[in-house]
Parts: C-alpha cells; structure tokens; sequence
C-alpha cells in the first residue's frame, strides 16, 4: 500500500500533468472540437437545445471548478519552490559576508607579518654591516633570522594563495 504521503506526490504529479496539458494547444483544439460538437447537436436534432445548454454549463462548471483547484495546487507548489530558493540566496549571502570577513582578517594577518618581515629584514642588514670579526652566536643568529624570513615568506605565499581562492570562491557564489 501506498503511504499518505506517496499518494499525495502522486496526486501532485497527476494535477501538475493536469495543469500543464489543459495550457497546451491540443487541448484548446480538443475543447474547441467539443464545443462546436455540442452546439452541432441540437443543430441536427440529436439533443433538444436547451438540454444541450443544461449540461453543457454543467460540465463547464465543473471543469472550470477542478481547473481552479488544480492551477492553485501548482502556485501553492511554485510558491514554496520560490521560498526555498530565497532561503537558499539568504545563506549563500550569509556566506558570501562571512568569507569577506575572513578576507580581511587575513588581509590584515599579511599586512602583519609583511612588517615584521620587514623589520627583521633590517635586522638582518644591520647584523650583516657589523664587523666580520662576529663570534659564532652571532653568526647562529643570522642564520636562524634567515630561516624565520623564508619561513614567514612561505606563509605569506601560502596566505596570499588562501585570500585568492577565496576571493574566487566569492565570485563563483556572486555569479550564481
């Protein structure tokens, strides 16, 4: 047996096949055939006329009855699907905000380190000026100030390509 909730999709199917047929043009050929057939009758004295009209109104009224319902079934459905994508643009805004923030954050964790890279840099060249006589903890030192650089250096790399991927990130998200 099928569960309520399986009826139903069926149902929705079946109104949404319903719907779509009765906006096409073979139906309009079909309605029109049978509205010209129904006022044909009474013309070759099958059906008396007013008979004719009694349950051609009938039939319409009812057809016009289940067309109502079935067309507001599909703006209930059309409704919600647009609800659910507006939803959807919300949280992609939300995370379109939340990486430009990151994005800053990082921005400013480069602008950071790009100082003290900087300023060891100075270091370096100060150390390097002093006189050639330096112990050897000295010369430790420079070494060690050395790596750190090409340390920090590869971390601003690694930064940077992090800011560009996330900026692409944003891009995609806005064009979609």
């Amino acid at each position: 047996m099928k569960t309520s909730h399986e009826r139903r999709e069926s149902l929705e199917k079946l109104a949404d096949g319903i719907t779509s047929w009765i906006g096409s043009i073979p139906s309009l050929i079909i309605h029109t055939l049978l509205f010209i057939t129904s006022f044909l009758l009474p013309f070759f004295d099958v059906v008396d006329f007013d008979k004719m009209l009694l349950v051609l109104t009938t039939v319409l009224s009812l057809e016009a009855i289940y067309l109502s319902i079935l067309i507001q079934m599909s703006v209930n459905k059309s409704h919600e699907k647009i609800e659910d994508i507006q939803e959807d643009i919300e949280e992609i805004s939300e995370d379109i905000e939340d990486i430009q923030e990151d994005l800053e954050e990082i921005s400013e964790d480069i602008e950071e380190i790009t100082e003290d890279i900087e300023d060891i840099q100075e270091d370096i060249e100060e150390i390097n000026d002093e006189d050639d006589d330096e112990d050897h903890i000295e010369k430790a030192k420079k070494a060690i100030l050395k790596s750190n650089v090409n340390s920090n250096k590869n971390e601003i790399k690694l930064l940077k390509d992090k800011i560009q991927e996330l900026q692409n990130m944003i891009d995609d998200l806005k064009k979609d």
